[in-house]
């Protein structure tokens, strides 16, 4: 007779009865090979490409998301993760041989990947199909039954996604359940074997949480204030198009969006004005060409607006410059895209991540004042320098932290399947992408197999005479 603990029985029925289902299969998913694994994920493939249309839609739905942005931000990225696993799944997948000490001569040692077993995916609102098919192309990869939840503040996109997912999966391999809150609440009582949770560090300390109780992994992906830095010998006007380009992008609700730029004294006025050029070129040369351009998103709801909104009036109150946009519309959920100058880090807009269209610009004389300031601001999702000093670049990757840095551009480490992608201390713990999401979705089982010949036998006790020496005379040959 199976125990239920009061953890589970605090589950509604209907989630408790997905949950079985794939803890079910698990162990028959386990045994497949990487044919059988790429083929469902060739499907997934094949139907994506055939509904791309259906998507772009979804998501124009949601919050105005430019088809343009769907293609670069959501579909491309799930894409070239679906072809970095079909080139590389079969050597992954393989057992690897390791060497061995002397002590352990006759014996052949190996590293074995296996699925971690039920595992749980909660995705974020901002990019809510790519954040949510990523991981779940490397969790299918690793041969694991997976559980996603969509966010509830992109219905549009959750209906695409589960319509999507059960026309490629078997429901008691992959499952998609919808809901709020609690819905999340209630599937963190559940004992998966691991939790992967893309959003913020408050909510991340929660799946934390409930990964202790269950003794299970845990990859979170969360954010912070991602700072940009561009010193006096950084190309100003290259600087300035490929920030705005990123922060701007899906209107900066986007964790790895540059949430505030540091620019040396001397490059200030020229980096601003190459803002405002950037941003007129993108965007409309008026705020009325702005608001209609079909090429900027909104915020996703209206506590989002509110919460961009008054952090806008309150730098602005505080002495903050508006150098380009800061007009809103509350019933479109429209903020412009909005550059601000004479920002200090006790501003409104430095006290917490943005996540929303509002560039700061902090001006800097010293270096050592910047990497004071990044220091006190904690471990960043990513890091951005515009330099050609190859001194200051060394200097910013030594003496601060982040989960990922581009030096001379911004966000382009998020779309390379080579690379992990992750955080570091509250901007998340682990990685993926690629080789490095295999890996965040399987144990690494060590492996020993003993051959005709063993040496084990000397060391058996009782532990006198010739087992003694032996036993120090190996510690020897290591000191």
């Amino acid at each position: 007779m199976r125990v239920v603990s009061v953890e589970e029985a605090l589950v509604p029925g209907d989630l408790q009865a997905v949950f079985d289902r794939l803890q079910a299969r698990r162990w028959e998913l386990a045994k497949t090979g990487p044919k059988e694994r790429l083929a469902r994920l060739e499907k997934l493939k094949a139907l994506l490409l055939e509904r791309r249309e259906e998507l772009a839609d979804a998501l124009h739905e949601d919050f105005r998301k430019p088809p343009a942005e769907v293609e670069a931000t959501e579909i491309l990225p799930v894409l070239l993760e679906l072809a970095h696993v079909q080139k590389h799944l079969k050597a992954w997948m393989k057992p690897r041989r390791v060497g061995a000490p002397l002590l352990l001569t006759g014996t052949k040692s190996e590293v074995h990947p296996e699925p971690r077993g039920v595992v749980l995916i909660l995705a974020p609102w901002n990019y809510p199909f790519h954040l949510l098919v990523s991981p779940l192309v490397a969790a299918v990869a690793a041969g694991n039954a997976v559980l996603c939840k969509p966010s509830e503040k992109t219905p549009g996109t959750a209906r695409f996604i589960a319509q999507l997912l059960r026309d490629v999966f078997p429901q008691d391999e992959v499952a998609l359940v919808e809901g709020g809150p609690e819905v999340g609440e209630a599937l963190l009582r559940l004992p998966f074997d691991h939790f992967f949770f893309t959003g913020g560090p408050r909510v991340g300390r929660r799946v934390m949480e409930a990964a202790a109780r269950h003794l299970a992994g845990v990859t979170l992906e969360l954010g912070g204030k991602s700072p940009v830095i561009v010193d006096a010998s950084a190309d100003v006007d290259a600087a300035a198009e490929r920030i705005v380009w990123g922060k701007f992008l899906n209107a900066g609700q986007t964790c790895i969006a540059p949430d505030h730029v540091w620019v040396h004294a001397s490059k200030e006025e020229a980096l601003l004005a190459g803002m405002k050029s950037a941003l007129e070129r993108f965007y409309g040369k008026t705020e009325e060409a702005r608001r209609a351009t079909p090429d900027f998103c909104r915020m996703v709801d209206d506590g989002a607006f509110k919460r961009v909104s008054r952090l806008l009036d309150e730098s602005v109150a505080g002495g903050a410059r508006v150098v380009a946009g800061g007009g809103v519309h509350a019933e479109t959920r429209y903020i412009a895209p909005t550059v601000l100058a004479d920002v200090t880090p006790e501003s409104a807009v430095m006290d917490e991540e943005i996540f929303g269209p509002l560039l700061p610009v902090l001006r800097f004389e010293s270096l050592d004042e910047v990497v004071t300031q990044v220091r006190a601001g904690g471990k960043p999702l990513a890091l951005y320098v515009f330099s050609h000093e190859e001194a200051t670049v060394e200097r910013l990757l030594k003496e601060t932290s982040a989960g990922g840095t581009v030096v001379n551009n911004v966000v382009l480490h998020n779309v390379n399947p080579h690379l992990p992608f992750g955080g570091v201390g509250q901007s998340g713990l682990g990685a993926y992408h690629g080789e490095a999401g295999f890996k965040a979705f399987s144990h690494e089982r060590a492996v020993v197999r003993q051959g005709r010949t063993a040496f084990t036998n000397l060391f058996f006790p009782p532990y006198r005479g010739k087992a003694q020496r032996l036993a120090r005379l190996a510690s020897k040959l290591f000191e």
